[in-house]
């Protein structure tokens, strides 16, 4: 997964006025954290196990459904969908089973903070929708870890600015 891919704006227009809509931004920030995910999880199933191969397997399906939504979305705001990337570096070597679920942990971290920065955004049922996504990656991000964290989306963020 490409750090930047998770904490950039993408350069293609997302919707009218991006800069005055924080919502054209949060929604083309959670695109390109779902194509992230879709990527990761491409690597996660490769790795992962095969008692755990489904688990990857529906979460890498939730992800695609997601992306897929968000682009509707944008397009439906009059913008144009950031494309996924080629490739994607991955924040460590993915190299056995456990590593594979460490990478799905984090996959989901970051897809809840891509989240919580949509609902921050938002209102109404777009407001719903994302926090509903953001729910659905910490409890998968709980199970790929073994535990919970206290506020999901939000622990990258809390040292580092007041929102």
């Amino acid at each position: 997964m490409v750090r930047s891919a998770l904490h950039t704006t993408p350069a293609a227009r997302t919707g009218p006025d991006d800069e005055t809509h924080p919502a054209s931004s949060a929604l083309a920030a959670a695109l390109a954290a779902e194509h992230a995910a879709v990527y990761g999880y491409g690597v996660v199933g490769g790795r992962v196990g095969e008692e755990r191969r489904r688990e990857a397997r529906e979460a890498y399906d939730a992800h695609r459904a997601r992306r897929d939504q968000l682009v509707r979305a944008i397009r439906a705001a009059g913008g144009e969908p950031p494309p996924a990337l080629a490739g994607y570096a991955l924040p460590f070597d993915v190299v056995d089973a456990a590593t594979a679920r460490r990478l799905a942990a984090e996959i989901e971290d970051r897809i809840a903070g891509a989240y919580a920065d949509l609902v921050r955004a938002t209102e109404g049922r777009r407001r719903r929708e994302a926090a509903a996504a953001l729910r659905e990656a910490a409890v998968r991000a709980t199970r790929w870890r073994g535990g919970g964290v206290a506020f999901p989306g939000l622990a990258e963020r809390g040292g580092s600015q007041n929102r």
